[in-house]
C-alpha cells in the first residue's frame, strides 16, 4: 500500500492530521501507542479544532521529537533535533503558509471546510516526506 492510500485508510478509520503523522512514524517501527496517538488528538484541526496552527504542522513536530528527542531519563536529545524542528518549520512557513497566506487551518482552508478534503491529504503527506527527508539527512534514519 502507497503513503497516500494508507493515510486515506487511517483517516477512513477517524484519525486526523497530527494522529495520521504519529500513526505513520510508529509504524516504521513496527510499534503501537494507543495513549501517545490518543494525546495527538489535541493538536489535529490546528489545536483542538480551532483552526489555529496546523496539525501537519504540529504533528509533524512531534514526529521528529518521536525519532530525536529525549524520551526517558537516561536519554539525551539527539544533537541537531531542534535545528531540525526548525528546519521543518521554515519549510513548512515558506511551502504551505505561503501557498495560503498562513499556517493557520483557517487559513488553510480559507473558512471553507469543504477545502479540507482537497487540501490536508497532501499537506500530511507532504510534511511526512518533509519529515522523513529531515532525518534521513540527519542519519537517523536509512
Amino acid at each position: 500500500m502507497d503513503l497516500f492510500d494508507r493515510m486515506l485508510e487511517l483517516s477512513g478509520q477517524g484519525y486526523y492530521c497530527a494522529q495520521i503523522l504519529m500513526l505513520l512514524a510508529m509504524e516504521t517501527e513496527e510499534k503501537e501507542n494507543p495513549e501517545l496517538i490518543r494525546a495527538m488528538s489535541g493538536l489535529n484541526g490546528g489545536l483542538g479544532f480551532q483552526g489555529k496552527v496546523c496539525g501537519a504542522l504540529t504533528g509533524g513536530c512531534c514526529v521528529l521529537g518521536y525519532f530525536l528527542g529525549k524520551g526517558e531519563a537516561e536519554e539525551i536529545e539527539e544533537p541537531g533535533a531542534a535545528e531540525l524542528t526548525g528546519a521543518l518549520v521554515q519549510w513548512f512557513e515558506e511551502t504551505i503558509g505561503g501557498e495560503y497566506q498562513g499556517c493557520n487551518c483557517q487559513e488553510i482552508l480559507e473558512g471553507n471546510p469543504a477545502n479540507k478534503m482537497q487540501r490536508c491529504p497532501q499537506i500530511v503527506e507532504a510534511v511526512w516526506e518533509k519529515c522523513m527527508e529531515l532525518l534521513q539527512e540527519s542519519g537517523v534514519m536509512n
